[in-house]
C-alpha cells in the first residue's frame, strides 16, 4: 500500500497520518492578531496616520500577547524565548515585538504630538526602526513555521511570504476603511493608491496560496495529504468557501465593482479578514505528521 493511501489514524497505534496538535486555535489567534496589528501599524506609518499606528500597536501588544500566554504551560518563563536570537525565529520575533512596541510607540507619539520635525534625523531613524520591527513581526511566524521539516505543508519559503501579504493587505484595507469613514483626512490620490494596493494584495495572496498548494502536492506524501484535507475532504468547505470565496473573491469584487462608499470598503475589509483568519486556523489544522513507516508501491 502506498504511503499516500494511508488514513488519518489519530492517537491509535496504526500506521497512518497524524494531525499536529501543538499549535491550534490559541496560536492561530496569536499569529492572526500579531501580523494584522503589525500590518496596520506599517501601513498607517506610511500614511502618517497616528490613530492607525496606535490601533496596530494595541492589536499586537494586547491580543497577540494574550493568546500566546494562554497557549503556554508556564507563562512566567516566556521571557526566556528571547535568549536565542542566533538560532530561533521565535527569539527574533519577540525582539521584533519589543522593538515595535518601543520604537513604534515613540513614533506614534511623535507623529501625534508633532514633537519632532518629520524630516529630522531622529524622527527618520525612529521611523525606520519602527518599520523594520513591524516587518519582523509580520514575517517571523512564517519563518518559524517554514523551519518545521516534520510538517511538509509548512516547510516552504512561501510561509513568510503569505504572512507578509496577508498582514499588509489587511493593514491596507483597515486604513482605507478608517480614511473613508473620516477618521483620516485622506487625499484622493492616497485613497486611490490604497485601493489599488488592496486589489494587488488580494491577487498576490491568491497566487501564493495556489503556489503553496502546488508545492505541497508535488512534495512529500504528507504534503499531498494536507492538500487533500484542504481541498477535497475535512476542511474543503472552509478553505474554498471562506479562505478563497469570502476572503479573496468577495473583497476583490466589492473593491473593483462595488462603487465608492464606506459600507463597501468596510464589508470588503471584514470579508478579507474572515478569510485571513480562516487561513491562519486551517494551515495549522491541515498540518500532518507522516507515518514513521513508509510503504512504497
Amino acid at each position: 500500500m502506498a504511503t499516500r493511501d494511508l488514513p488519518i489514524v489519530g492517537d491509535s497505534f496504526a500506521v497512518g497520518y497524524r494531525f499536529q496538535r501543538y499549535w491550534d486555535t490559541p496560536m492561530a489567534n496569536a499569529f492572526f492578531f500579531g501580523e494584522l496589528g503589525a500590518g496596520l501599524f506599517l501601513v498607517s506609518l506610511l500614511c502618517g496616520f497616528a490613530g492607525g499606528m496606535v490601533a496596530g500597536l494595541l492589536i499586537t501588544g494586547v491580543l497577540k500577547s494574550w493568546f500566546h500566554l494562554s497557549h503556554m504551560g508556564v507563562p512566567g518563563k516566556s521571557w526566556r524565548a528571547i535568549l536565542r536570537p542566533d538560532r530561533s525565529w521565535v527569539s527574533r520575533g519577540l525582539m521584533g515585538i519589543v522593538g515595535l512596541m518601543g520604537f513604534g510607540g515613540l513614533h506614534a507619539l511623535v507623529t501625534w504630538t508633532g514633537a519632532l520635525a518629520p524630516d529630522s534625523a531622529v524622527a527618520l531613524l525612529l521611523q525606520l526602526a519602527a518599520a523594520a520591527s513591524a516587518l519582523v513581526v509580520m514575517t517571523y511566524q512564517g519563518f518559524a513555521m517554514s523551519h518545521s521539516t516534520a510538517i511538509s505543508l509548512w516547510n516552504t519559503g512561501l510561509m513568510p511570504v503569505s504572512s507578509l501579504l496577508y498582514a499588509a493587505t489587511g493593514g491596507v484595507l483597515l486604513t482605507l476603511a478608517a480614511g473613508w469613514n473620516g477618521f483620516l483626512a485622506m487625499a484622493p490620490d492616497l485613497r486611490s493608491a490604497l485601493l489599488t494596493g488592496a486589489l494587488i494584495g488580494l491577487l498576490a495572496i491568491a497566487m501564493v496560496l495556489l503556489s503553496l498548494l502546488h508545492a505541497a502536492h508535488h512534495g512529500s506524501p504528507g504534503g499531498r495529504k494536507s492538500v487533500e484535507l484542504l481541498t477535497r475532504s475535512y476542511f474543503a468547505a472552509w478553505f474554498w468557501g471562506v479562505v478563497c470565496a469570502v476572503g479573496l473573491v468577495v473583497p476583490a469584487l466589492l473593491l473593483a465593482f462595488g462603487g465608492e462608499g464606506f459600507g463597501t470598503v468596510a464589508l470588503a475589509a471584514a470579508a478579507m479578514l474572515a478569510g485571513y483568519y480562516a487561513y491562519r486556523l486551517l494551515i495549522f489544522k491541515a498540518g500532518v505528521f507522516e507515518p514513521i513507516m513508509n510503504f512504497r508501491p
